[in-house]
Parts: structure tokens; sequence; C-alpha cells
């Protein structure tokens, strides 16, 4: 069950509307699943009950890592159980550099400070990755991501482009070295060579230990992101899984034929 994702028969409520309706996916390390379907049939709800995000009350069902609920933890607690979620829209955050950023979250995950065996606390920044180690893995990821490091120093999205802030969302996952990635619409809003430059990214950080949903609305992403599995998600649930042929049907026939086979 290490590093396996397990969501059950999950149903979730917003503001006392139901938006996940039953919800069954299995997710292993080293696969990679693709969730495609239009716009209001809940992916993102998905994605972020998967983070715990509180504003999605989950009514039904259960979400399963490693084979224990984690229902009950927080958004933190399950980053540093080895989950990540890649934001649609991600917050700017003024005064706030990406690197500064990025050593305070890998830090809290790694779990330095108090009680982390470290043998740092009681002492000024105890509670942060040191400084010599976080520098040397930050200036690995961004090469291996292809990315200037002249980057870091800036404040986190503010005024950054499209596809700067999805760099910036692919850079933390690299350095978060989660078990599970969620992306969730990755490609909104990028033009050709971002998304082309996003892909290699999460490319270069696929492998056999990590597992990854991406929600997308089209195919375009899957061309340089291959699937092992696509998912159609309809009105709260998935409706039909399989290869990445399927993908190339939604390409070919749009979502049309959804709502006339199942329901507008």
């Amino acid at each position: 069950m290490k590093g396996t994702l397990e969501i059950k028969d999950l149903r979730v409520q917003v503001e006392g509307k139901e938006i996940l309706k039953g919800v069954n996916l299995t997710i292993h390390p080293g696969e990679v699943h693709a969730m495609m379907g239009p716009n209001g049939s809940g992916k993102s709800t998905l994605a972020y009950t998967i983070m715990g995000h509180p504003k999605y009350e989950v009514i039904g069902g259960d979400i399963l890592f490693e084979g224990k609920s984690i229902l009950g933890l927080s958004p933190d607690e399950r980053a540093k159980k080895g989950i990540f979620l890649a934001m649609q829209y991600p917050v700017a955050v003024p005064g706030v550099t990406l690197a500064n950023f990025l050593r305070a979250s890998v830090s809290a995950v790694r779990g330095y400070g108090k009680g982390s065996g470290n043998g740092r606390t009681g002492s000024v920044g105890s509670h942060l990755m040191p400084m010599r180690e976080f520098r040397r893995e930050l200036k690995e990821n961004m090469a291996r991501l292809k990315m200037d490091i002249s980057f870091a120093s800036r404040y986190l999205n503010d005024g950054f482009s499209g596809g700067e802030k999805k760099r910036a969302e692919i850079l933390q996952m690299a350095m978060l070295k989660p078990k599970i990635a969620v992306l969730d619409e990755t490609d909104s809003g990028l033009d050709i060579d971002a998304l082309r430059i996003v892909a290699d990214g999460v490319n270069s950080l696929i492998g056999p230990d990590l597992g990854v949903l991406v929600i997308t609305h089209y195919q375009r992403l899957l061309n340089y992101i291959k699937p092992h599995f696509v998912h159609i998600f309809y009105r709260g649930k998935i409706i039909q899984s399989g290869g990445p042929e399927l993908a190339l049907m939604l390409e070919e026939k749009g979502y049309e034929w959804i709502t006339e086979e199942f329901g507008g």
C-alpha cells in the first residue's frame, strides 16, 4: 500500500449542495491518471477534497493513503504524508520570495525543528532546513526544470505570467518530493510554448515512486504528459475509464455526446 491513494465512494458537498456523488479511484505509485470532463463536473472539487480544503465537506465514503483514512487530517498533515496539489490559480504573496516560501515549505514537510530529531533545535532558524543544503537542492531542481536561478528571488507569484506561476508550482513539487501529486488544470491559461515547458518539468519528476493525477479539459496537455489511465468525469462521478485512446476520442467527439448519453 506504500504511496497508494484510494478514493472510495466519495461524496462531497459545498454549502449544502452535493458536488461529488460517489467517486471511486485508486492511484498506485508510478501511475499517471488523467481526469477529463466538462466545466462544472466536479474535477477541481475532487482535487481540493483530496488536499483537505475545509470548504469541501465529505458526507460519505473515504480517502485512504497508504491504507489509512486521511479525512481527519489537515492540509499540512496531508502534505507531510506526501500529498501535493498544484493549484489551477496559484495565489500571489507579495513580500515573500519564492526561495523563502520553498525553504519554509520543505522544512515543514520534512519535519525540521522541535521534535524532528535533527539536533538543531534551540537556535535561531532551527526550524528551517540548513541554508547550504537548501540552496544546493534548489539549484539542482531549478537546473532540472531549466529555470534561471534569479527566478527564486522574485516574490511568490507576484506579477508572474501564467506560465511562470505553473512553473513555480512544479518547482514546489520537485522540492517537496511528494508520493502523490494532483495537478489541477496545470494547462489552464498557457500558450503552447509555456505548456511544453511545464509538461517537460512534470515529466522530469515522474517516476516509479510518484503517482500523478492530471486534471484537464483538453487532450493537448496529454500530448506531452502521457497517462496510463484516462477517466471521464461528469456530474460528480467517473462515468468511463480507459487508456490514452479515451482522451483521443474526447478530442474528436468533444463533450456533447456525454450530455446526450448521460443527461444534461
